[in-house]
């Protein structure tokens, strides 16, 4: 048996089987990333926007959605809204810091780019708003946002896309 120094990153695109461990995925990274810059009642709040798996589920597949897995098993995934904003982002904390959140925003900048848009947008909570500025992302406004009886916080962030040339 062989051990992996360099475990493979892989990304693909979303498939509804997928939903019940993104699910997780998405609660995980809520619960043990986000208590920093959320109260428990937020965090909560937040993470049961995907209690119902079949609305979850319906969400992903009405949107691009990319997967990317760590030697073949899913451990992040990112949605494109509409043409030009990412709506979400979400790795398990047991992969943060390996690349994954940077290879799903690069593919989802490259995917954008290549169907002709020049800025992508972002709502991006406390807890990630570093990670997109690293990544060239400028603040435009704070929103609040509603979800049951709790108020959160997040910023919108826009990063210009480099303009697609035409091949001659």
């Amino acid at each position: 048996m062989m051990a992996v120094a360099h475990p493979k990153l892989g990304v693909r695109p979303f498939l509804p089987a997928d939903a019940p461990l993104l699910r997780e995925i998405f609660r995980d990274s809520i619960e043990e990333l986000t208590a920093d810059d959320y109260t428990e009642a937020q965090q909560e709040a937040w993470a049961s926007t995907a209690d119902d798996v079949g609305d979850f589920t319906a969400k992903l597949s009405g949107r691009l959605t990319l997967v990317a897995t760590l030697e073949g098993s899913p451990v992040g995934f990112a949605s494109l809204e509409g043409k030009d904003k990412i709506d979400m982002l979400y790795v398990h904390p047991a992969a943060t810091g390996q690349g994954v959140g940077a290879m799903l925003v690069e593919a989802l900048e490259k995917l954008a780019g290549g169907r002709g848009v020049t800025r992508l947008a972002v709502d991006a909570s406390d807890s990630a708003r570093g990670f997109f500025e690293k990544r060239g992302y400028v603040a435009q406004q704070r929103n609040s946002i509603s979800i049951g009886d709790e108020w959160l916080a997040n910023t919108t962030l826009h990063k210009q896309l480099a303009a697609k040339r035409e091949v001659s």
